[in-house]
């Protein structure tokens, strides 16, 4: 068990404010002051502070680290995020023109897979598999490069 002071020097050095506070608490139990006290010097719940110590106690320094929540299991499977991949990347090499958007692939997912995703949350799923919505300008199928340089003005005098 560490002492009361490197639990201090500990907090001195972190830069995560939540896993200083954790410390601040251990140090303060350290010196054998009750829960109860340690929640209200630190001013939070004695639930909080008896997690810590336990977690402490239990797993030493590394139970104080935080755990990123699991969040809600994904709608979509493996094999569907595949198929769904292998759509969009078919769509953005068209030669039609055009742009996918977020509607269209929502409607996608919801035709094929009949799962309703919110738009918000399509974007966000979309990021999440990579892909990016920075995109060049789309380009028309008849369109001439041959017209458009003959149609440019020629530089004059100072023209960058």
């Amino acid at each position: 068990m560490h002492t009361s002071d490197e639990f201090k020097r500990l907090a001195l050095a972190e830069t995560n404010a939540r896993k200083r506070t954790r410390l601040l608490a251990l140090s303060h139990f350290a010196d054998g002051h009750s829960r109860t006290q340690i929640a209200k010097f630190l001013k939070v719940a004695r639930s909080s502070v008896n997690a810590w110590v336990v977690s402490y106690l239990n797993e030493g320094l590394s139970g104080l680290e935080s755990q990123k929540p699991p969040g809600r299991p994904p709608q979509l499977t493996e094999r569907q995020l595949e198929k769904l991949a292998g759509y969009i990347q078919k769509q953005s090499e068209s030669e039609l023109g055009g742009r996918l958007q977020g509607a269209d692939i929502q409607k996608y997912i919801e035709q094929q897979f009949n799962i309703r995703y919110d738009i918000s949350n399509i974007y966000r799923l979309l990021r999440v598999m990579g892909f990016s919505w920075i995109t060049s300008r789309s380009r028309h199928p008849k369109q001439d490069q041959a017209v458009q340089d003959a149609f440019k003005k020629p530089p004059v005098g100072n023209d960058p």
